[in-house]
């Protein structure tokens, strides 16, 4: 059972967290969460979750969606949403915090969309 894997880089002072895999009960979410305080303390807050290789994500992958988010509002940043497989939107439909995230499907839009 695999966990999750993050690659970050930098498009245009956004960084993009490319993740793929598992985001999960354990690893998976503690992976999310340090990747996302990581980049704040660095003062980098403009992030991407491009979420198009993720497989699965529970309840407790969606918690640290939705603390990341709210983590990166509170310091001043953004944090979005980036290429939602079907999976992980109907989730986020039936939990009803698709409207809280700000979600793309489109990166250079979706980079376009951050607050400068």
């Amino acid at each position: 059972m695999s966990s999750v894997k993050i690659s970050t880089r930098q498009v245009d002072g956004v960084t993009i967290l490319d993740m793929s895999g598992r985001i999960t009960l354990g690893e998976g979410s503690v992976q999310l969460r340090d990747a996302v305080r990581d980049l704040l303390a660095k003062s980098q807050k403009h992030i991407l979750l491009n979420l198009g290789d993720v497989t699965y994500i529970d309840s407790s992958g969606i918690g640290e969606l939705v603390s990341a988010f709210t983590t990166a509002k509170n310091q001043g940043g953004e944090l979005k949403l980036l290429n939602l497989t079907r999976k992980v939107h109907d989730l986020l439909q039936i939990t009803k915090l698709y409207t809280v995230f700000d979600v793309k499907d489109d990166e250079a839009s979706a980079i376009g969309a951050f607050k400068k």
